[in-house]
């Protein structure tokens, strides 16, 4: 990488060429031009960046600078040539930049792509975030309430067929090697395929077995270069082409009497694109799907800050992340209720056993929805039986009791009627099964039975109707733009997340430019 070295941001501007005079009166002081202009310096000094730059080499563009670009780059939803563009032109950018000259020059684009690449290296790549959160605590601005929510990223690829998966794999692999093995995997080809070409070959898409033979013969292809590379020693260029062919080819075919073909089937964590091995297929709803990432977030609902971001494939369940998200108001251990309770709300998508355990046994206010039991359309649920955990029995909606048995696995036991379903006049109501209902017990049916009690309180209901909601408004300010905002504007799960890990500080400074924050000598305030 070239040596940089760190640039400075200048602080004397011209007496008629600056932009301060011109947008003073123009711009609101409450805006996110405006909160930039007065607080850059004191937000994003120079010297907060020294890190990723050398002490010898040419000078870098300003950091202060560029952070600046970056987050009204990700509020206003602009690619790096439109933001370059824009701090070019739009002199409320150059305000928000300390009030530049009109004239003062603009820069390439590439220095975005740079400063992220730093950034991503470094041991604080979401420092511009935390230093915008650091400054919310600072003034007051965070308590001890959080409220959780997840959203979609759509992806920045293309979602593959399986056929488009195998040929781009078995083309990355031969592209990732020399010229020797090369030659060697190219020998094993037999399907007459050069795979120098993204086009689908060229067969009668109509006829079934067309596509079958087309299936089977990249398969056997992809089979057979695998055969060679295995047991050899690889660069970690190859492995990784390796791994990613054996991994295309192991989740969408099956052999069927040695014939190749596509299984009917999806595999449980299925890679759609082999340009983004981290995208997923995802559901936010059972009626709602999506290719690409989730999203996930906890903001303070009072003065509506974002305290934390993560992003995972969007395969994952909300309440994994839910602890990552918390981490600043979960003790480490459980520990007596304390007087300042945190106090924790989200949808039934968090209602999960293991979270509401953790959220009661550190004492914390538990305003998660619990989702009720399953049950088949016209029979009697879950919570029609009376479970009594402290006896370890079961009481039917017909007054039958039988025992708990306990055993592994997910469920920490089994309540099995039996028998005694076989002439009970609820039967038709209850269950379609021949050996009779069985109820499962969850090793957190504490918890849950908790759960559910709680959110048939008229108390909590109101509490959680007036606080939960305010985060979907958040992500509203989050994805408003479907540039950057609900599509991904980069690939791979480490960008995808710091591009919005900088999304949620230029929102929260947004946030915090109407709750009108300013640097004192005590530190910041807010004027309300």
């Amino acid at each position: 990488m070239t040596a940089v070295a760190l640039g400075r941001t200048p602080r004397q501007t011209g007496l008629l060429r600056s932009t301060v005079d011109y947008c003073d009166g123009r711009v609101a002081p409450d805006s996110i031009y405006g909160i930039l202009h007065r607080e850059c310096f004191a937000l994003f000094s120079d010297g907060m960046f020294a890190d990723l730059f050398t002490d010898i080499g040419r000078r870098s563009v300003p950091p202060m600078i560029v952070a600046v670009v970056m987050v009204l780059q990700r509020i206003e939803g602009l690619s790096d040539r439109e933001a370059v563009d824009r701090f070019a032109f739009d002199a409320r950018w150059k305000y928000a930049a300390g009030g530049l000259d009109f004239d003062y020059p603009g820069f390439v684009h590439t220095v975005l792509v740079d400063m992220r690449a730093r950034l991503a290296r470094s041991d604080r790549p979401d420092r511009i975030f935390q230093v915008v959160l650091d400054v919310a605590h600072q003034a007051g601005l965070v308590g001890r309430r959080r409220v959780l929510d997840s959203t979609p990223i759509y992806d920045a690829v293309a979602t593959m067929d399986t056929m488009t998966l195998i040929r781009s794999a078995i083309r990355g692999l031969l592209a990732a090697t020399d010229t020797g093995l090369t030659g060697e995997l190219r020998a094993a080809i037999t399907s007459g395929d050069d795979y120098s070409s993204t086009a689908k070959p060229q067969i009668d898409w109509d006829d079934a077995a067309a596509r079958e033979a087309l299936i089977d013969s990249r398969a056997r292809d992809g089979f057979a270069i695998l055969a060679l590379v295995e047991g050899r020693r690889l660069d970690a260029g190859v492995d990784q082409a390796a791994r990613l062919l054996a991994t295309v080819l192991g989740q969408d075919l099956i052999d069927d009497n040695g014939v190749f073909r596509i299984a009917r089937k999806v595999a449980v964590d299925r890679v759609i694109s082999t340009v983004d091995t981290q995208t997923r297929h995802g559901h936010k709803t059972n009626a709602r799907s999506f290719d690409g990432y989730k999203g996930h977030l906890a903001a303070d609902p009072d003065s509506e800050i974002i305290t934390a971001t993560t992003v995972t494939p969007g395969n994952t369940g909300d309440a994994e992340v839910a602890e990552r998200l918390l981490a600043d108001v979960l003790p480490p251990e459980p520990e007596p209720e304390p007087e300042d309770r945190p106090a924790v709300y989200g949808d039934a998508a968090y209602g999960a056993g293991d979270l509401l355990a953790r959220l009661d046994n550190a004492s914390v206010y538990n305003g998660l929805k619990v989702q009720p039991p399953a049950r088949v359309k016209g029979h009697y649920g879950k919570d029609s039986f009376t479970i009594d955990l402290d006896a370890q029995t079961v009481t039917c909606p017909a007054g039958i009791t039988t025992g708990i048995r306990a055993h592994g696995g997910r469920h920490a036991g089994t309540a099995e009627f039996g028998a005694a379903c076989a002439d009970c006049r609820l039967r038709g109501e209850c269950t379609t099964a021949a050996a009779g209902r069985t109820i499962s017990i969850s090793p957190h049916e504490v918890h849950l039975a908790a759960g559910r009690a709680r959110q048939a309180d008229p108390v909590w209901k109101a509490d959680y109707r007036a606080t939960r909601p305010k985060v979907e408004r958040k992500i509203g300010h989050l994805m408003r733009q479907r540039h950057g905002g609900r599509r991904a504007r980069v690939r791979g799960l480490v960008n995808v997340a710091a591009d919005f890990s900088l999304l949620a500080a230029a929102v929260n400074l947004a946030r915090m430019g109407r709750l009108g924050i300013t640097s004192a000598g005590s530190g910041w305030v807010t004027a309300a």
